[in-house]
Parts: structure tokens; C-alpha cells; sequence
């Protein structure tokens, strides 16, 4: 029975049901067959992606999700239940918690039809990305609002679409960060989920992302520039660490062509082993939870990269997870809206 007026929906994008080759061929599919992700026109990425990309990568990925399963299942999936149970509890008196993928399980559209039956005066819809993407956060948006416009009560709809510069998500991500001895590492990465440049052009009406310079950070009209507020997170972050910036640099993980905004994690890591670079941190500001580019591609395979290649120490400081602070950032990101 519903006790509170206020609904939130945190929305994270989502994790195959099994490690299975059929439910991560399943979830590639329903992954990148959204318009968001990958755009072109729609018959075209049908072939692309259920002939050709699905087919060949789905083998590998399920194995790299075989090595990624615990007992609780996918780590993506168990963080987000646990930080639904702390936020939920933070929030009794005033919020029900709810969360949701957007590709694969629980989903959208049954998490938004049981908020919908329960008749919500207010529904807060909230993408735990801090960077605004089109891919990521324009998609869990896109998808949500449609589905509520259905609705035949439409309740007060609210949304986050970006937080990367809110000070109790940088004191969380500080906090974490600061568990290790900074000044053992000669470089430290902060490694950025890559998207196609023509996702960071298309924010620009007027132009193009390589026409400005986003890689100072956030200013003018680039305040909804993935890559630009990447890079701004890594400054506010070297801020509140003390870090050396000379120590540090920006670069984007997970690409699936050369196309993609620059510079690619694997290459900056490679680069540094076969200069001399011994041991480096990494840190992965876009990910508020551990998942498959975390645990795998970070912890397994950039380790591996680094170390043929002459590097002797990879560490790589673990996303927000349910931390308490992550919880507190989230309770007062709800509070204010």
C-alpha cells in the first residue's frame, strides 16, 4: 500500500539476466538497437547490430560476464538494490525508492507501470550518471517520458539530467579515492566511458566539439558537452584531492571504433608502460557503480595491457557503489529538487 506521496526511480542502464551467451546476446540487442546509442537510421542499425556486431562479440562478452558474476548475480544489479534499501530508508518519511535498467531486468516500463498504479502526486526520475550523455541519461529520460505520457493521470514529473559537479558526489568519489597512498602512483588516469564524437558534435547546432575547447573544462555553451564535463570532473576532483595535475589525465574507455572522443584509455595506458611508467592509478568518475567496464575491462584487462607492456602496478579505485556518502549525495540531490 503506498505511504507517500513522492516516487523517485533511479535508473541505471542495465546488465544481462545471466551470463548466458543467449541473455547477453539478448541485452547487446536491446543495448544497441536504441536510437540513442548507436545513430543511424533504424533498418540500417538493425543489420548492424543483429548481424554483425551481436554475432561477433557475444561470445566474448558472455565470458567476460561469466568472470564477472558473483552469487548475488551481476554487481551492477546488487549495488543498485542495495542503495535502493539505504535511500529508501533515508527517505521513509517522505519518498518511495525505486529502481530500474533501462535495457534487460527490472525494467522501465514495469517499475513506471507499478509507480503508475500506485498514483504518485510526484515522480522524480533519476539517471545515477553524473555526466549528461544523449546515450545515457537523453535515453533513460526519452524512454520514461514517453511511457508516462500514457499515463492517463500524469503526475508532477521531475528529472536529474546531470550532477558531476555536486560537492557530496565529489566528496563521495574523494573519499574513496583518498583510501589510497596517492603518492606512490607516477600517473593517475581518470578513465571516462567513451562515446562517438558525433554524439559531442550534435549538442552543438552550431559547430563541433573539436571547434571548442573543451578539454579546459565547462564554459559557455559546453555545459551539456559529455567530454566537456568529463574533463571538469576531473579537474574538480584534482581540487579536492591535491592532486598534481601533472600527474594526471583524461581519457575515455569502451570504445567500439576509432570514431570515439580521444584519448582512449588502453592506448594512454600502453603509452605510459612503454615510456617507463611503472605504477598507475585509475579512477572512473563516470561509473557510480562497479560493473563489467569496471571490474573487468579496468581491474583484468587494462592490468594486463599495463603490465606486458612494462608497467608493474595497476590500481583502480572501486565506484560509489552503496556507499553511505553516495546515499547522503543522493538523499540531498532529492531534498532540493
Amino acid at each position: 500500500m503506498r505511504t507517500n506521496k513522492k516516487a523517485v526511480l533511479m535508473i541505471s542502464l542495465g546488465t544481462p539476466d545471466s551470463p548466458r551467451w543467449f541473455d547477453v546476446a539478448t541485452y547487446l540487442s536491446q543495448f544497441l538497437t536504441d536510437g540513442r546509442i548507436i545513430n543511424i537510421p533504424s533498418f540500417l542499425r538493425f543489420i548492424l547490430v543483429n548481424l554483425i556486431i551481436v554475432p561477433l562479440r557475444s561470445f566474448s562478452s558472455s565470458k567476460s560476464y561469466k568472470e564477472l558474476w558473483t552469487e548475488r548475480g551481476s554487481p551492477l544489479k546488487y549495488h543498485m538494490e542495495d542503495l535502493t534499501k539505504k535511500v529508501g530508508n533515508a527517505l521513509k518519511n517522505s519518498h518511495d525508492i525505486y529502481y530500474a535498467m533501462r535495457y534487460k531486468n527490472p525494467s522501465l516500463k514495469s517499475k513506471l507501470d507499478e509507480i503508475n498504479k500506485r498514483g504518485y502526486d510526484e515522480v522524480v526520475l533519476f539517471p545515477v550518471f553524473p555526466q549528461y550523455s544523449s546515450a545515457a541519461n537523453g535515453s533513460f529520460l526519452d524512454y520514461s517520458l514517453k511511457l508516462i505520457s500514457k499515463w492517463n493521470v500524469i503526475p508532477t514529473i521531475k528529472t536529474v539530467d546531470q550532477f558531476y559537479d555536486n560537492e557530496d558526489f565529489l566528496n563521495a568519489f574523494k573519499e574513496n579515492i583518498e583510501q589510497f597512498d596517492l603518492t606512490k602512483y607516477e600517473k593517475i588516469i581518470f578513465s571516462y566511458h567513451g562515446l562517438p564524437m558525433s554524439q559531442l558534435d550534435d549538442v552543438y547546432p552550431d559547430g563541433r566539439c573539436e571547434d571548442r575547447d573543451c578539454e579546459e573544462g565547462v564554459h559557455g555553451d559546453n555545459h551539456h558537452c559529455y567530454k566537456a564535463t568529463c574533463y571538469e570532473t576531473t579537474k574538480l576532483l584534482v581540487n579536492k584531492t591535491g592532486l598534481d595535475s601533472k600527474k594526471t589525465i583524461t581519457a575515455f574507455q569502451s570504445r567500439l571504433d576509432s570514431k570515439w572522443v580521444k584519448p582512449f584509455s588502453d592506448q594512454v595506458l600502453k603509452d605510459f608502460a612503454k615510456n617507463g611508467v611503472k605504477n598507475i592509478l585509475v579512477i572512473s568518475p563516470s561509473f557510480t557503480g562497479d560493473c563489467l567496464e569496471t571490474i573487468i575491462e579496468i581491474g583484468d584487462e587494462y592490468k594486463e595491457l599495463f603490465l606486458e607492456n612494462g608497467g608493474q602496478t595497476l590500481d583502480y579505485v572501486p565506484s560509489l557503489n552503496s556507499n553511505d556518502s553516495w546515499v547522503r549525495c543522493i538523499v540531498n540531490i532529492i531534498k532540493k529538487i
